[in-house]
């Protein structure tokens, strides 16, 4: 039984990790996006351009 819960545990823990990098992903696109707009309009959004080219260039 220790074996199912262990391969089980190992699956679970890299979906896991999967998702958070797809996640990851998906902030930096967005942020990207959002940069294309201008300053009034992400203010409007309640976005900083700092912060978005912060979360956009990580890695």
């Amino acid at each position: 039984m220790t074996t199912n819960s262990a391969a089980r545990g190992f699956f679970r823990s890299a979906l896991d990790a999967m998702m958070a990098a797809r996640e990851r992903q998906a902030s930096r696109y967005v942020a990207g996006m959002l940069l294309k707009y201008d300053d009034e309009t992400l203010l409007a959004g309640g976005f900083r351009r700092a912060e978005l080219e912060k979360r956009a260039s990580r890695l």
